[in-house]
């Protein structure tokens, strides 16, 4: 569950969006900015810093349009906009070949299985899930601002939206791994 711990900004970006979207913002930015400072002070390699990084220029540019003009209706849209930012990040990543989930992934992952196909397979495919979830909750978000939905709609929409992949990344790996296995006994 490492993975959760770089959508805290998010998190905390949703649970003080009732407190105003500017507040909302900033406390994802220093949020953001904070979980940055203390993974470079962890040695963490910049490969596993991918979201933080993206994460953190999401929200200068969000506090920035907040503050600037707080009567904007890119406030509608916060959360739409945030998880169309992830899925921009994450789609991004796959397409220069280089998921946002294998820096997290080597974290708990022994050395001599980084450079395997198998690795990095199951890391195309777990950046995929979170990419697809987060593609699909920022248009149900989108459907959901238009549409006038309620704020629980909205927060069950986003919990859903970082639960369903979670899920999907703890599992997911596992079974692979005993897959792999399989074939393995079977040779």
């Amino acid at each position: 569950m490492h993975y959760l711990r770089g959508f805290a900004p998010w998190i905390v970006y949703a649970c003080l969006s009732p407190l105003g979207w500017q507040w909302s913002a900033l406390a994802g930015l220093v949020t953001g900015l904070a979980l940055i400072a203390v993974n470079l002070k962890a040695g963490m390699a910049a490969d596993a810093l991918i979201l933080e990084c993206s994460t953190a220029v999401f929200f200068a540019a969000l506090t920035a349009v907040a503050f600037a003009a707080p009567d904007s209706s890119v406030s509608d849209y916060g959360g739409a906009l945030s998880f169309a930012w992830l899925a921009l990040t994450a789609w991004a990543t796959l397409a220069l070949r280089r998921p946002f989930t294998l820096g997290i992934a080597r974290r708990t992952t022994p050395e001599k299985f980084w450079h395997t196909p198998q690795f990095l397979r199951i890391n195309v495919v777990i950046t995929a899930a979170w990419a697809a979830a987060f593609t699909l909750t920022a248009i149900a978000l989108t459907a959901c601002g238009l549409a006038g939905a309620g704020t629980g709609v909205k927060v069950t929409i986003q919990v859903l939206g970082f639960m369903a992949p979670a899920v999907f990344t703890a599992r997911y790996p596992k079974i692979m791994q005993a897959r792999y296995a399989r074939m393995a006994a079977t040779r």
